[in-house]
């Protein structure tokens, strides 16, 4: 059984007049690959900038929990 290695929990972050993501929710288990997809201005790099650490810890709301 695959252990979870990453989880991010209902991160919401935004910019004045926008928000840029609501409530995002993942979680990838070891040996897993992933792929973000969407449409120009979905929130694909505001998200890894969030789990980066770009945008640090309390310039969002939500959990990101390493393991």
């Amino acid at each position: 059984m695959a252990s979870t290695i990453l989880e991010m929990r209902d991160i919401t972050k935004t910019f004045p007049g926008v928000k840029a993501l609501s409530n995002v929710n993942l979680s990838v288990e070891e040996g897993e690959i992933h792929a973000i997809v969407g449409e120009n201005g979905a929130g694909k790099s505001t998200l890894m900038k969030v789990l980066s650490g770009v945008y640090p810890s309390g310039t969002y709301d939500g959990q990101i929990i390493f393991r």
